[in-house]
């Protein structure tokens, strides 16, 4: 394949990828002009269209999308083979990119990750801040967080940590005003801070659980957040009541600035696990990335 084939090609699957000629620039360190020149001249010289464009949206044609399904597993073949290749040097290096939640950030990573910097000199790590539920093949990342329960079955799932209780949390100040909710369903007369979900745009339904029974809790509220931190400060601020896990409120507890609720009523989840996609061919630093992380009791 001459050189010029190969651009046109890896230029269309990343277009195809990321619907988007912005984006795939960006991605390709080129310009959207130039890139939009190189897929038309694969174009013309195949003489079939493989991208409907219009002014705002990008997708593959029934061409594009078989040319799409046939080859993209080659390059990614390609890739990891390229990657292999690392395992030949001394020490582990590569870029890894990895997609959580943000509370995930501050239970999973932050302790463990300055360790692993350091003993890893040569390996770059990206985290992506995303609380939806991520393709992760689609957007090329070598890896995502997500509780035990959500992790789909086709992929190759790791535990990195131990089990998350949540917890209903408010300040002082709001329990002053309001009387605590007795049971999960007089949440409803509090004023609670909702959680947007950005996979579904809907909002989060509080979990609980007594017993064999489990069921959710729809809440209302003047504010809607789309991180938890976020959440975390509202309810410090006496905005109203907060569902989070309860390790990262832990120390607002113990120092008075939040107080406790529905103890009872609240569930724990399988821990955070690290998944990944069955068929890809580790690298050495991703190797070395999920042995570091890995979820150790003793520890």
């Amino acid at each position: 394949m001459r050189r010029d084939e190969f651009t046109e090609i890896r230029a269309f699957l990343e277009v195809a990828r990321q619907r988007s000629f912005t984006r795939a620039a960006a991605k390709l360190g080129v310009t959207r002009s130039a890139l939009s020149h190189t897929v038309n001249a694969l174009e013309a010289r195949l003489g079939v269209r493989l991208l409907s464009r219009t002014t705002r949206d990008v997708a593959p044609t029934v061409a594009g999308e078989r040319l799409f399904e046939s080859i993209q597993p080659h390059f990614e073949s390609i890739a990891a083979g390229i990657s292999a290749i690392s395992a030949l040097r001394d020490r582990p290096s590569g870029n890894i990119r990895v997609v959580c939640p943000d509370d995930a950030v501050e239970l999973v990573f932050r302790r463990r990750l300055p360790v692993f910097l350091q003993d890893f000199p040569d390996i770059t790590v990206e985290i992506i801040v995303d609380n939806g539920f991520t393709n992760i093949v689609e957007r090329q990342f070598d890896a995502g967080v997500r509780l035990g329960e959500a992790v789909a079955r086709d992929m190759v799932a790791v535990r990195i940590g131990p089990d998350v209780s949540y917890s209903v949390v408010a300040s002082p100040a709001y329990l002053e005003r309001r009387a605590p909710p007795a049971i999960p369903q007089d949440l409803t007369d509090h004023n609670c801070i909702n959680l947007r979900l950005p996979s579904s745009g809907g909002l989060y339904a509080w979990e609980f659980e007594r017993g064999d029974r489990e069921f959710s809790v729809r809440v209302d509220g003047q504010l809607t957040l789309s991180n938890i931190a976020s959440a975390v400060d509202a309810a410090l601020d006496g905005i109203g009541l907060a569902y989070v896990p309860t390790d990262l409120v832990l120390q607002h507890v113990e120092h008075g600035r939040l107080r406790r609720v529905l103890s009872e009523w609240c569930p724990t989840f399988r821990g955070y696990h690290l998944y990944y996609p069955s068929r890809r061919n580790p690298s050495p630093a991703f190797l070395a990335f999920v042995d570091a992380f890995r979820y150790r009791p003793r520890e």
